[in-house]
């Protein structure tokens, strides 16, 4: 942790602290920041640490710095495919629309109407907007 300090001892003087430190074993970290563009940790080494019953985790990698407009491309990512065809060329985003939009059931849609007084039928079309993202849904309709 610090250079030139006994690993051992700054173990003990954390336990007297009440500091306790747990390697986490985790393959990935993304953090999305306020302007929408993203940290993405790759294999990164991350520990949590419990101070007086304050949980804080500690990040420590390389990040690659994703700009707002590629979170399309780190979903897809994330999910294992490309976007790109076997011929190398782009997908198309009409297509890629129709393949990740949702099915609206009515409990989705009946959730969204209870939760923000309006009808059915504007729940349904804001829940069409939002992609089926029920929380972005009663946002969008409790903002307006």
């Amino acid at each position: 942790m610090f250079p030139g300090i006994n690993p051992r001892m700054m173990k003990q003087a954390m336990k007297k602290m009440g500091i306790k430190e747990e390697a986490l074993e985790v393959s990935k970290v993304v953090m999305k920041l306020s302007d929408g563009s993203e940290l993405v940790f790759d294999s990164p080494q991350v520990s949590k640490v419990d101070m007086m019953g304050q949980e804080t985790y500690q990040v420590v990698g390389e990040p690659e710095v994703r700009e707002a407009g590629s979170e399309r491309d780190s979903e897809r990512s994330d999910d294992g495919s490309d976007s790109t065809e076997a011929d190398g060329s782009e997908s198309s985003d009409s297509s890629a629309e129709e393949d990740t939009t949702p099915e609206i059931n009515d409990e989705d849609i009946e959730t969204v109407a209870q939760q923000t007084g309006c009808s059915k039928e504007k729940a349904k079309e804001v829940l069409e907007e939002c992609k089926g993202d029920l929380a972005e849904a009663i946002l969008k309709i409790k903002n307006e």
